[in-house]
């Protein structure tokens, strides 16, 4: 049980700063800035710590449990973040697929 609650926590941490990078890169390609701007190239750096907490949680889980909690965190998180921080808009359609992304994540588990 402790190695499951290891490989999740594991997988919560690389989820966020994945977060973090996604919301750093989509702040620089909003506001117009160079591919190596300072915004962009920590959300990379971003991107390389998250593998290191990545292999940690594999040591831990199986890749499957992982990625249906990988995707499900940061498929709700990026889609908040995107609607409120971004002022971007949901629609039915949009509404439509997270909940067919969800069902697809929550079938995979249960196989799992």
């Amino acid at each position: 049980m402790t190695h499951i609650l290891f490989g999740f926590g594991f997988t919560l941490i690389t989820a966020l700063i994945v977060i973090i990078g996604d919301t750093a890169i989509k702040y620089a390609a909003d506001g117009g800035q160079p591919f190596w701007s300072a915004l962009v190239i920590a959300g990379c750096i971003l991107y390389g710590i998250s593998a290191l907490f990545w292999f940690f949680a594999m040591r831990h889980v199986t890749l499957v449990q992982a990625g249906v909690a990988y995707s499900m965190i940061t498929l709700l998180a990026l889609a908040l973040i995107g609607a409120i921080w971004f002022g971007e808009v949901l629609h039915a359609r949009e509404y439509a697929g997270l909940g067919c992304a969800l069902l697809a994540m929550v079938l995979m588990a249960r196989i799992a």
